[in-house]
């Protein structure tokens, strides 16, 4: 088994699409309407649906709002230099909602962005993890 997707649903497609291609530099990898039920599927992600995890924005024709709720966290990204991205996210428009630097209670350097809906997407800087993760192993060996 391999996760395929994760569907979050959106208020406005064009805006959803844009936040997630030109924000955070994923692919429109296909999109489709379904007219007798109302709604559209986008499919976005860094590579193809085949060996990948993507993710797949839920516009509902005519749906403007959501409740989020409480149960659902974030969505996470890897980056290999979470400065610079947070960087890139804010020329291109998006908001980075806390700013990088260690977890609390940890070591692994994080950020927050906030895609248009209010969905959390999480940074996670991979080189801190990966060493992290490294010494975690040497530590347990």
């Amino acid at each position: 088994m391999r996760i395929l997707h994760t569907m979050l649903r959106v208020r406005d497609l064009e805006a959803s699409k844009q936040f997630y291609c030109d924000v955070l530099g994923m692919n429109l990898i296909r999109e489709k309407e379904y007219p007798e039920g109302k709604f559209t599927l986008a499919f976005v992600g860094y590579g193809s649906e085949s060996e990948n995890a993507v993710i797949e924005l839920t516009y509902n024709w005519g749906k403007d709002d959501y409740t989020l709720g409480d149960a659902f966290g974030h969505i996470a990204l890897g980056v290999n230099d979470i400065y610079s991205a947070c960087s890139q996210v804010n020329e291109r428009g998006g908001k980075v909602v806390r700013q990088p630097g260690p977890m609390k209670h940890g070591s692994t350097v994080i950020a927050f962005v906030e895609d248009p809906d209010g969905y959390k997407i999480e940074l996670i800087e991979l080189r801190k993890l990966a060493t992290t993760v490294a010494t975690q192993q040497e530590v347990s060996a």
